[in-house]
């Protein structure tokens, strides 16, 4: 079987990489791997590549930024080139970014199988681009993969025959169980600082919402120190900001590596975040986080896990922040299926 992997951002590379592995240890399939290019980032370097022990893209259509529209139009015109040229028999795409879903529409209309890894995953929130992404992408996608069961009963509801669905686990847990061991070991003592990281465009792109999530860190730093991972766009918001600078507790650094940024998660007393997939996995290492949105397309972390949505009342965030300061954090257990194996039941199923 002949298999092309579609990815587009750096969290993609985290997925594929437990199911390539798992596909080449079955010895059955001829595997391509294709990077869109969605995403620019500095890390993706020839160590990030053998740390996940995956080969670079077979194809890298270096698409880069632009509209919505623009990105996903390009990545649709470059997959189907290289789809026809592969011939492909079966297309994995991965989570929720324009690659995604535009390489899933590219397959339907060239009638091209399609497996969805991250399956299922809803917020219901249409304003988020990503939600459409993942609407889109399961609606034409033959084999969905789901993390959690939650994505379950959203495809069925959605009236999705279930021999389609597959209840697989977290792919990105089987990356995080792989390197753990390897996480940075250079942090600040366990337990001795807070972890922040903010990049969607509702917290950071409004300055009046920037403003008040920054003073609420600064609130937060003076009872112990956060370090702030500084994603580039955030950067430039915050520089705009004339009439705020960031306290001496709340210390703003470059963003990191996986393995190191990985190691900070596993060592802060608390993180606070508005990514998805930090939900995940400070709730596989029971870290409590504290996210600044309204939603999320991730429920389990917070029925199961040791996520807490706190919106965007900082007031909120300051109150949760105390209560773990206290020793009053919320502890949670791990969704099933998070073990270290889902690319292996990915693999087993396509076999």
């Amino acid at each position: 079987m002949r298999i092309l992997h579609v990815v587009g951002a750096r969290p993609n590379f985290m997925k594929v990489a437990p199911v390539h592995a798992a596909l080449a240890a079955r010895n059955g399939s001829k595997q391509v791997l294709v990077h869109t290019g969605q995403h620019y980032d500095a890390f993706m370097s020839d160590i990030f590549f053998r740390q996940l022990d995956i080969p670079e893209p077979d194809h890298n259509l270096g698409v880069g930024s632009g509209t919505h529209a623009q990105q996903t139009a390009q990545i649709m015109m470059g997959t189907e080139s290289v789809i026809l040229k592969e011939k492909p028999d079966l297309v994995l795409v991965y989570g929720d970014v324009n690659s995604t879903v535009a390489a899933a529409l590219v397959c339907a209309k060239l009638l091209v199988p399609t497996g969805h890894v991250e399956a299922g995953l809803r917020s219901f929130d249409r304003t988020m681009p990503e939600e459409v992404n993942r609407v889109l992408t399961d609606r034409v996608a033959d084999y969905l993969f789901t993390p959690s069961v939650d994505g379950n009963e959203n495809l069925a509801r959605e009236g999705v025959p279930p021999e389609k669905v597959h209840f697989v686990g977290n792919v990105m847990i089987d990356t995080l169980v792989r390197l753990l061991p390897h996480a940075g070991k250079e942090t600040p003592a366990p337990g001795s600082y807070a972890l922040a990281t903010l990049h969607r465009p509702s917290n950071v792109d409004d300055p009046a919402e920037l403003r008040r999530i920054i003073c609420a860190l600064n609130e937060i730093a003076e009872k112990i120190e956060i370090l702030f991972p500084v994603h580039p766009r955030t950067r430039q918001m915050m520089q705009e900001l004339a009439d705020i600078q960031p306290a001496p507790g709340l210390r703003l650094t470059d963003p990191v590596g996986y393995l190191e940024f990985l190691g900070l998660q596993r060592n802060a007393l608390f993180v606070i975040t508005d990514s998805g997939g930090i939900q995940e996995e400070t709730t596989f290492l029971g870290v409590p986080c504290l996210t600044v949105r309204e939603n999320t397309e991730r429920p389990v972390t917070v029925s199961i896990g040791s996520n807490l949505l706190v919106g965007r009342d900082m007031e909120r965030l300051k109150k949760e922040a105390a209560a773990i300061l206290a020793g009053q954090a919320k502890r949670g257990g791990i969704p099933p299926l998070w073990d270290g194996k889902a690319g292996e039941r990915i693999a087993g199923i396509l076999a």
